[in-house]
């Protein structure tokens, strides 16, 4: 089934250090790309929740978030002395560069990591944080997935326009090419001197070969199957549905310069214009 790259998931757990959230949000990107947000005390998680995520997403923009929530009767808080006399060092070291600057001690404590709320087992929170993480994008794929259904069946709908449509252009082209027969016949009877017939009927020949568009349209129905076909794979899909995109305008394209048809070059702009509202769809699909 195909996924959505925009979707959002989140959930909570209650633990003895207080309340874990956790959310995952997701937009489109040609990449994936994913930024992390943590507390202090699951900042050495970070390349595990990087590692989990990106092997079950393959493409997006995403915002991971990560909450502790302390719990009312919090206990005791420790200073962490080490950092305080960091930054202590490196307040002196300024004072005579920017003697102005005066930094009151309770924003010293809004720095992060100077108060840490003590934790009996660290290991144990770190634990409770992966599992809330692989719940949560356990979530987050479905919702892809269901995103990608609605998007699956969307461009479902514009495939079968166009192959529509093709079938339309294929029914009128005997017709199209008598009419061009009939039309430059007319038009050498009009002219004052015989033409040959043999030479006539050779340019006509050539002329009609030139407006010949059956490639074009049997190259449409291959990519139409194909389309099909990867729309119901398990797999990231997105970066083969550009590609097919491009076939399909390129196939368009000629069919709307080789047009002499009014029918056709009709055809020709109303498939230009299923194929851009797939494209816009196809810019969501993982």
């Amino acid at each position: 089934m195909i996924r959505s790259m925009t979707a959002f998931a989140g959930g909570e757990r209650n633990t003895s250090w207080g309340t874990l959230g956790c959310e995952l949000r997701s937009v489109n990107h040609r990449f994936l790309e994913v930024g992390v947000r943590l507390p202090e005390e699951l900042r050495a998680l970070e390349p595990q929740l990087r590692e989990r995520v990106s092997a079950r997403v393959s493409r997006g923009k995403l915002d991971l978030v990560l909450r502790l929530r302390a719990p009312e009767n919090t206990g005791a808080l420790a200073v962490n002395d080490a950092l305080l006399a960091q930054l202590g060092e490196l307040a002196q070291r300024l004072d005579s560069r920017f003697p102005r600057l005066r930094v009151e001690f309770t924003d010293l404590l809004q720095l992060p990591g100077v108060l840490q709320t003590p934790l009996a087992d660290p290991a144990a929170l770190q634990l409770q944080a992966l599992e809330l993480l692989d719940e949560v994008v356990g979530e987050f794929v479905a919702a892809r997935e269901r995103e990608g259904g609605k998007l699956a069946a969307a461009i479902g709908e514009r495939v079968d326009a166009i192959e529509r449509i093709a079938g339309e252009v294929k029914e009128l082209i005997p017709a199209i090419r008598e009419g061009q027969r009939a039309k430059l016949a007319a038009r050498l009877a009009d002219l004052p001197h015989p033409v040959d017939p043999g030479r006539a009927e050779q340019e006509l020949v050539l002329w009609l070969q030139k407006l010949d568009v059956d490639e074009e349209l049997d190259r449409l129905g291959s990519h139409i199957g194909e389309i099909r076909r990867v729309l119901r794979q398990n797999e990231p899909v997105g970066r083969r549905l550009d590609f097919l995109l491009q076939e399909f305008n390129r196939e368009a394209n000629t069919l709307g310069s080789k047009s002499v048809d009014s029918r056709t070059s009709n055809a020709a702009v109303e498939l230009k214009v299923l194929i851009d509202q797939i494209r816009e769809q196809v810019q969501n699909i993982e």
